[in-house]
């Protein structure tokens, strides 16, 4: 299985406040995010790790892992970036935000996954917005789910009171099948003109979230995959904070 790891974005929320690095390089009690991620990927036999680089590309040195350096970082968002990774989305791939640390059993279950396409959800994400006052729980990525569990919706800062609501860890699994689906897709929306694409501006802007919602509205199937246990998404100083007091 090939993992890719999405560390092309800028962080603009936290980089006022560390500057000249990559969101994923900053470290949390005295270890970068991203070799937590690669730790625990290593823990359950993942040795293939593709990383995507944008901005400051040259201040990672992790020995072990293969980089593919997104030289139009800066002319679209983290769709547009996983996407110059096309030609290694073959086989299973699982796909990692670079700002979240997650424990053992999170990225195993997901990795277990049968599913074509599947994404991690925790249905208990509220409790990690307490106290989170510099990233409210308005801006979390949220799934709507049926009485059925089967998906609805992705998007930020859901309101629904009739169905369930979780919330989309930033890791999601594709096999084979999946993986061609989400690229000739992709590739058919690419076609069209360059206008608002769900919730961005345009498929250049748009977020991985923006996809599964066009998959979703396309009729292909998104796997929920749902998951309990440690983890955290480090996107203020704030949450940097946090994440150094549960890990």
């Amino acid at each position: 299985m090939n993992v890719i790891i999405l560390a092309a974005g800028s962080g603009k929320r936290i980089s006022n406040d560390v500057k000249s690095i990559p969101k994923s390089l900053i470290n949390i009690n005295g270890k970068p995010i991203i070799n937590y991620q690669i730790e625990v990927l290593k823990q359950i036999g993942i040795n293939d790790i593709f990383v995507i680089t944008g901005k400051y590309y040259e201040k990672f040195n992790i020995k072990n892992v293969k980089y593919i350096h997104d030289e139009k970082y800066d002319e679209h968002d983290i769709l547009g970036s996983l996407m110059e990774a096309k030609k290694i989305l073959k086989n299973n791939v699982l796909v990692i935000y670079s700002d979240i640390i997650f424990e053992k059993t999170i990225i195993q279950k997901i990795s277990d996954s049968k599913g074509d396409i599947s994404i991690a959800i925790d249905m208990d994400w509220r409790k990690h917005y307490e106290n989170r006052t510099e990233h409210p729980e308005s801006e979390a990525e949220n799934v709507l789910l049926d009485s059925q569990q089967k998906i609805l919706e992705i998007k930020k800062n859901i309101k629904n009171q009739k169905n369930e609501i979780g919330e989309f860890l930033g890791i999601m699994k594709f096999s084979d099948r999946g993986i061609r689906k989400f690229v000739e897709r992709y590739e058919e929306v690419v076609k069209k003109k360059d206008s608002a694409f769900h919730d961005s501006s345009s498929v250049s802007k748009a977020y991985l979230t923006d996809m599964i919602q066009e998959l979703i509205e396309f009729g292909v199937k998104i796997e929920p995959v749902f998951v309990k246990g440690k983890w955290c998404e480090i996107d203020t100083m704030q949450d940097l904070k946090m994440a150094e007091e549960k890990f």
